[in-house]
């Protein structure tokens, strides 16, 4: 009771201390008291922290005059302005009168700071000294626990540096004003989620960014349907403004923070001092100031300067995270907000998620975000895998994959090389925005209608009926149905056979899928088939853009002028998409020759290799993008899209 009575006291005293106001008998010195005998670290501290507090009272108040004289009430309206004259000289409150103006006398030398400075700056100091109240330090056990977690028992200095030298800031390119730069190899996989989430609010959230609590899934909902119509965002990313980039990106940290823990919380993981003394600014380079000098190369470093807020309400870390983003802009904010998400999530869930929790989630040696950690800030859980679900094995044991539907997704280039299979959460997020990786680097892919994940007519009708023929399939995914059963699919899908078509289909007494569909590809699509005369119902065109974060030297200026600088800037690529329909009779039929040439029995797999496209360029983007639509062609100007 004590310390917090002290406390009161001075926050009392330095309320009073901006307004000019000491108290009628002012308190004498406080003397250093002696330690307690026995006193414990974190007691020290706060006393220490108690006594720097009272020192800056102590020395506002010395500032300021002694008690100012007022004109009787009868005489004065309400207060206007404060008067801020000369330590010299004593301060007046000025105000506007209905009948003497000389009842009030004022010093002509005299400044004029209007009242609302004044609050605002008492408001600002008092958010300042609650937030600092807020953090909690990390028991060292769970400081230990966290560290071993992140980077194992024998990480690299260089890696250490990877990770202590990137902020998360938006590139200062026009071209790519959007996007986040990356200068350092390691957090490329944070970075790019977090953009992701970015893109998302910048693109179709772009009039709601001043809402903190945008960021909540039933919000979220209502603009997904509005923008399902015929609306798509735009791509002058030029014209975008810093207040909004910088809302965009706190809205991105509090989504993806609550998603880890579950909807309930967020933790927020900061640098002790250093929040309390740059909140509210702007100046990123007082930032860097403060934290010139900091090393963190082991549990100890980290357990003596990292502190943590939890908050329940999405407004209130929206508020803390924008007061102070300077930090997180700063060469540790990648690190701090890994932190934060591991907490939010709880250190014993993220073990509970991963298949081999004695794996450091940063993995060696070139200090990569493993799997888990984009896993964890895609979908809130730290699972290794990016297929659907979990996959039993027997025996009581599993591999654990994504759990459910996902805001922004994920595609990788190691599908295509057959080395994993994404499954239909990450290949289908709600938003056409997915994180892109390759053997070493994480980049982005976007789009700016929704609709490019509509299925289109053919798609549809062929995901039907193949629906209704598997219902009648039991034969345990072998691709052939009974008699009945292929007149229960015809009815189903309102598919009409001539006569004499329908008597060679059921003449064996079993219909087989590669002959059921290569008739479908025959019949017209009036009659429930698929033939398309005009060869666009199955077509697909769009355009879709790649972003990668990693920072590039190009010439700056005219190249015929002599002037040119080389610059870093990151990189973007427009694509144009052409996505054919997925089957015609013609391609089947090849695929059928190509089948029995090779010897295939299973007639109800067919191959999906794309045919040679001596049209459309390529690129190991393109593969990527060939995951999601199969067989898609794309061309570009300029540079060729990196992934790497």
């Amino acid at each position: 009771m004590g310390d917090r009575d002290e406390e009161e006291e001075l926050q009392m005293a330095l309320r009073m201390s901006l307004h000019g106001s000491p108290p009628a008998q002012p308190e004498p010195k406080r003397s250093k008291p002696p330690s307690p005998a026995g006193e414990s670290p974190e007691a020290e501290a706060r006393r220490k922290q108690r006594e720097l507090m009272a020192a800056a009272a102590e020395k506002r108040l010395r500032a300021v005059a002694p008690p100012v004289a007022v004109a009787p009430p009868a005489a004065v309206a309400p207060p206007a302005a404060v008067v801020v004259p000369p330590p010299s000289q004593p301060t007046a409150v000025v105000a506007e009168q209905t009948s003497s103006p000389e009842d009030v006398k004022v010093e002509s030398e005299s400044t004029v700071v209007p009242m609302e400075d004044v609050k605002e700056a008492e408001v600002e100091l008092e958010v300042d000294v609650g937030e600092e109240e807020k953090g909690e330090e990390l028991h060292p056990e769970l400081a230990e626990k966290l560290w071993l977690m992140v980077f194992g028992s024998g990480v690299s200095k260089a890696v250490l540096a990877q990770w202590s030298n990137q902020g998360i800031r938006f590139s200062s390119d026009p071209e790519t004003a959007m996007g986040l730069v990356q200068h350092e190899g390691g957090p490329c996989g944070v970075l790019a989620t977090v953009q992701a989430y970015v893109l998302k609010y910048l693109l179709f959230f772009s009039d709601n960014l001043g809402n903190p609590e945008v960021s909540d899934p039933s919000f979220a909902l209502g603009q997904r349907r509005f923008y399902q119509s015929s609306f798509a965002a735009r791509d002058d990313f030029s014209s975008l403004t810093e207040d909004g980039k910088t809302r965009a990106l706190v809205h991105a940290m509090v989504e993806i923070l609550f998603l880890c823990g579950t909807g309930k919380r967020a933790v927020v993981a900061f640098i002790g001092g250093v929040i309390r003394e740059v909140s509210g600014l702007d100046d990123n380079q007082k930032v860097d100031a403060a934290l010139e000098g900091l090393s963190v190369e082991s549990a100890i470093d980290f357990q003596k300067v990292l502190r943590i807020s939890t908050f329940t309400s999405r407004k209130d870390a929206f508020t803390m995270l924008l007061a102070n983003i300077p930090l997180f802009q700063s060469r540790l904010g990648a690190m701090l907000f890994l932190i934060s998400s591991l907490l939010s999530r709880g250190l014993d869930c993220i073990q509970a998620d991963r298949d081999d929790p004695s794996q450091p989630l940063v993995t060696a040696p070139f200090g990569h975000a493993s799997q888990e950690i984009v896993n964890l800030l895609l979908c809130g859980e730290a699972v290794p895998n990016v297929f659907d679900g979990k996959m039993d094995l027997g025996g009581g044991m599993s591999l654990k994959g994504i759990p459910n539907d996902v805001e922004v997704g994920f595609l990788t280039l190691l599908e295509s090389l057959n080395l994993c299979k994404v499954g239909q959460y990450l290949k289908c997020p709600k938003w056409p925005i997915w994180v892109v990786g390759s053997e070493s680097h994480y980049t982005v892919l976007f789009a700016l209608n929704p609709n490019v994940q509509e299925e289109n007519e053919l798609e549809e009708r062929e995901s039907k009926i193949r629906r209704a023929f598997d219902a009648q399939d039991q034969s345990g995914g072998g691709g052939f149905i009974a008699v009945e059963g292929f007149q229960q699919v015809l009815r189903d899908t309102d598919i009409t056979f001539p006569s004499d078509k329908l008597d060679d289909l059921c003449n064996a007494g079993v219909i087989v899928w590669s002959e059921f569909w290569q008739a479908l590809l025959q019949l017209d699509k009036r009659a429930g088939g698929m033939k398309d005369p005009t060869g666009l119902m199955g077509k697909k065109q769009f355009t879709i853009y790649h972003f990668n974060g990693i920072a590039k030297s190009v010439l700056n200026g005219s190249g015929n002028t002599g002037g040119s600088t080389p610059i870093q800037r990151p990189r973007i690529c427009k694509l144009n998409v052409s996505v054919p329909p997925r089957w015609t009779q013609d391609e089947y039929l090849a695929d059928v020759v190509s089948s029995s040439a090779s010897g295939s029995k299973n007639d109800s797999v067919l191959s999906l290799a794309p045919p040679v496209q001596t049209a459309c360029q390529h690129a190991p983007l393109v593969d990527c993008i060939r995951t999601r639509w199969p067989r898609a062609a794309c061309s570009w100007s300029g540079d060729v899209p990196s992934i790497v």
